[in-house]
């Protein structure tokens, strides 16, 4: 069953998939900056749930959550705001959340709201991917949703090949082993991993995460891979100025 993430990844190269952390900066923010983010260019958006202790983000991510959830988002209110949001946007819908959060309100439950409201995938950093296959896979497809999974330098061969067989959509690369927003290598060591993906032969197309700020180091990533997801970068510029609007604007022109 394909869905927006199949039908994006057939018809186009040079992807731009933007993450953000929902209620940042503010709670009532949401909903304006996917409208935004869609008009001024963005091809896929990662809606991040905010948690108290986020994997593997650098410190503007970590502060976007702590701020988050002191404003007041939570898994229940981020479904209440998004129950209409297929009558603003039509590009796909990824969200992105540490695995506790979604156990804490039931994964299938999670699962059929993500249906119910038309959100077309998911990542879960945490969630390992044997015990996905063993106990999530099949509530994941029945609601019609991608599951993306992360691959980064230190996952073995076989870890890879067992991600691209059990994956329908794209497959997260990593592009170093630092957290977001914090390789300073980003070069060397995002080609070197590029390289030996390509090398594989995987079945599902590559979109590059961390390390990526700006229209210079996205292009760099399209070069070896379908996509970049910027989110750092963004999260930081959103909250520039109390004007979101404005600030989100100003970030984006830079791909127009």
């Amino acid at each position: 069953m394909k869905n927006r993430i199949n039908n994006l990844l057939q018809n186009k190269n040079n992807i731009l998939s933007i993450y953000f952390t929902a209620g940042y900066p503010g709670l009532n923010d949401t909903m304006n900056i996917i409208e935004q983010l869609e008009e001024l260019g963005a091809d896929l958006l990662e809606i991040g749930i905010p948690f108290s202790d986020p994997v593997a983000d650098g410190p503007t991510i970590q502060h976007s959550n702590t701020v988050a959830i002191e404003n007041g988002m939570t898994v229940k209110l981020l479904f209440e705001q998004l129950k209409d949001v297929r009558k603003a946007v039509d590009i796909p819908l990824i969200m992105m959340s540490s695995f506790n959060p979604i156990i804490q309100y039931g994964f299938e439950d999670f699962c059929k709201k993500c249906k119910e409201i038309d959100v077309d995938g998911l990542i879960i950093p945490d969630l390992p991917v044997e015990e996905y296959i063993d106990n999530y896979k099949s509530i994941v497809e029945a609601n019609g949703l991608r599951n993306i999974i992360l691959v980064t330098p230190a996952s073995t061969d076989q870890r890879i090949r067992l991600v691209d067989e059990n994956t329908d959509g794209f497959i997260y690369m990593v592009s170093s082993s630092s957290t977001t927003g914090e390789n300073k290598n980003f070069t060397s060591d995002f080609e070197a991993f590029a390289k030996r993906l390509e090398a594989m032969n995987l079945k599902n197309p590559l979109i590059t995460g961390f390390g990526i700020k700006d229209k210079t180091s996205f292009n760099q990533v399209c070069k070896y891979s379908k996509g970049g997801i910027i989110g750092s970068a963004f999260v930081k510029a959103i909250a520039e100025t109390p004007d979101v609007s404005k600030n989100v604007k100003k970030f984006m022109k830079q791909f127009n």
